[in-house]
């Protein structure tokens, strides 16, 4: 497992919602981030049909571009009923002329499962990758198990966050501080095996 020794990275996104949590998940290792859209990066086409293949298009793109190592989060919102769906399209489903439309995406969802049995269970998954200018990479994967509520709630959050409520709390992930859902959010969960493993904590 190869240790990160520089001290300024890229994030391999252009969503400012991911790089503020990424950013203050590592600023206490002295790492700071930019992301690919400030240094002017385009985004990749993401062909693949999994969270690590399209994980991988992003950080090798952006290591590539910017001679930096590049971190990427390729993340999804997984509902049981819908075998799993949106998953990997996640953000497609919010897609529209205009941009990404959550809100409308969050009801989409809705309309295909609330007829189906309670609890309607849910997760997020997001698979983290930190690519070198050289080609190498490391992959760590996170998960946060729970269930929908609706009507959507909060506006801390993002993307799925105001549908969602993590197992064993009676806020969804839209109503906690961003703080807090650091702790216990998939992507703090995969951030922090990269940490231990890459960062030696």
């Amino acid at each position: 497992m190869r240790k990160l020794t520089e001290r300024k990275i890229v994030l391999a996104s252009h969503n400012e919602g991911k790089l503020s949590e990424i950013a203050e998940l590592l600023d206490p290792f002295g790492i700071s981030v930019v992301s690919a859209g400030a240094l002017g990066i385009e985004e990749p086409e993401e062909t693949e049909n999994t969270y690590v293949g399209n994980a991988r298009i992003k950080a090798h793109f952006a290591a590539k571009s910017s001679n930096l190592p590049a971190l990427s989060d390729d993340s999804g919102f997984s509902v049981h009923a819908l075998d799993g769906a949106p998953g990997v399209y996640s953000a497609n489903w919010a897609e529209t002329a205009n941009g990404r439309d959550f809100p409308m995406a969050m009801t989409k969802v809705w309309n295909k499962i609330q007829h189906s049995p309670i609890p309607r269970k849910a997760k997020f998954c997001c698979t983290l990758c930190i690519a070198w200018p050289d080609g190498h990479d490391e992959i760590f994967e996170g998960s946060v198990a729970g269930e929908i509520v609706w009507p959507p709630r909060g506006t801390l959050g993002f993307g799925y966050d105001p549908m969602f409520t993590a197992d064993g709390m009676a806020q969804t992930f839209a109503e906690i501080e961003p703080r807090e859902k650091h702790l216990i959010s998939h992507r703090a969960s995969a951030f922090n095996k990269f940490t231990k493993y890459c960062l030696g904590s």
